[in-house]
């Protein structure tokens, strides 16, 4: 019968006994537990019960580290310099000071400088630079030139980087290399047109190009002759190739990309500010029932055009000033196109 049991008496054997377990008892049951587990059979008669277990922890004195003090007193250069290969050093130090003669602004193509803002949507004193980056004082919608600039000096100066006039084997020659869609040395123009980071931009590529090819989307395409003047302008480049929406824009013969002016870097995009209604109740002539009732024939008629979000709207101002020859009042379908670029092309037909 010992042996038939065995394998329970081993799990008795293999169970630990806990002292606390047994405080509610009597002390009189304890013996009679110490002499069931002392006939228990010796050891030869049932397999060896080995448990598992796992090592032992040795508790080592625990050891304070101290943390290494690190001086952070170390001496700095007072400015960033700058090294260039013809042994002139331009240093980095704030406020930057820019001898361009135009007021800095967000946009440079559309922006009316006629219109003026009647609030701002954010503090004058964020200048959209970085603070203390400029020399220059933001007035919520450009930084204007400290100094009036010399028309004369200034187109001297053109007219030295630019060199002598190019030949039409030349000019054939960048257009061919750069007209192109494959072109790596090409800048997009989206709505904000002409922007003062797009300056940059067109002097970094001229750094290794000889010419910039310069793509226009969207509402800026509905005056393309203000694109070009702007680029022309704040550049100081010619434009030696234009078809439909894409310009060709050459940087001049004696340009030298270590000396020509820093151009400071808008850091975000300012929130434009808030300009007179476009649409007015009453428009300007007509009293408020003719007014509706043209707006009632306006929105029954059908389309003149249908407008698409950053498509090409070259011919648009043509189409339209074509349909006033006949018409009062033009429709233009613009359901795709974002509420924003609809303000930016009601200006622009309204000019």
């Amino acid at each position: 019968m010992q042996k038939f049991f065995q394998w329970r008496r081993s799990i008795h054997r293999s169970l630990p006994l806990n002292p606390r377990l047994f405080t509610h008892m009597p002390s009189s049951s304890f013996p009679s537990i110490s002499r069931f587990l002392s006939h228990s059979p010796p050891a030869e008669e049932e397999e060896a019960y080995d448990p598992p277990f796992s090592p032992t922890r040795t508790e080592t004195p625990k050891t304070k580290h101290k943390p290494k003090i690190i001086s952070k007193k170390k001496d700095r250069p007072p400015k960033v310099t700058n090294e260039i290969n013809s042994g002139t050093t331009t240093t980095t130090d704030f406020p930057a000071k820019s001898e361009l003669p135009f007021d800095f602004m967000y946009s440079y193509s559309e922006i009316s400088p006629g219109v003026d803002p009647i609030g701002f949507r954010e503090p004058k004193r964020f200048s959209p630079f970085g603070p203390g980056r400029l020399d220059r004082k933001w007035t919520g919608t450009s930084a204007p030139a400290p100094q009036k600039p010399d028309l004369e000096k200034l187109a001297e100066e053109r007219v030295r980087v630019q060199g002598d006039p190019l030949s039409e084997e030349e000019i054939a020659e960048l257009v061919e290399k750069y007209r192109h869609s494959n072109c790596s040395r090409q800048i997009n123009l989206g709505k904000g047109g002409v922007t003062h980071n797009t300056l940059e931009d067109i002097h970094n590529h001229w750094k290794k190009a000889e010419a910039v090819r310069i793509k226009c989307l969207g509402v800026p395409t509905l005056d393309m002759d203000n694109i070009c003047f702007h680029l022309e302008d704040k550049s100081g480049g010619k434009i030696i190739y234009r078809q439909i929406n894409i310009v060709l824009i050459y940087r001049g013969r004696n340009y030298d990309p270590k000396k020509r002016e820093q151009i400071p870097v808008m850091l975000w995009k300012p929130l434009s500010p808030i300009y007179p209604k476009l649409v007015k109740n009453v428009a300007d002539g007509l009293t408020f029932e003719q007014t509706k009732e043209k707006r009632n024939i306006g929105l029954k008629s059908p389309p003149l055009m249908k407008l698409t979000r950053n498509g090409v709207y070259v011919n648009v101002v043509d189409k339209v000033r074509t349909a006033f020859e006949t018409e009062d009042i033009v429709r233009l379908d613009c359901t795709h196109v974002g509420a924003s670029d609809c303000k930016r092309i009601g200006v622009k037909l309204r000019v």
